[in-house]
């Protein structure tokens, strides 16, 4: 007795989300996270950079905005980096 083919059970969009899946795994948890921690980055960067407005810690709140706006940067990247490959065939 043969075994029935899966892909027989499966409609053409299932079929083909699941190949694409196999291409790409964990595609979507990783845009998860660089939507999180491009988040995270822009409310840190909000919040340094009306500390340097108001003056406060100017020693400290510098160096930590220029590590926020990387951060949100490297995210942006990312992001778009993800996004050419999944049109590339």
């Amino acid at each position: 007795m043969t075994e029935p083919n899966p892909k027989n059970h499966l409609n053409s969009e299932q079929y083909a989300r699941l190949k694409a899946e196999m291409k790409t795994p964990y595609r979507g948890l990783r845009q998860f996270l660089y939507i999180a921690f491009g988040a995270s980055g822009l409310l840190g960067a909000f919040i340094f950079f009306f500390q340097l407005l108001a003056g406060r810690d100017i020693d400290s709140a510098l160096p930590n905005l220029a590590l926020q706006v990387g951060i949100v940067a490297l995210m942006v990247f990312l992001w778009r980096w993800e996004q050419q490959r999944q049109r590339r065939p």
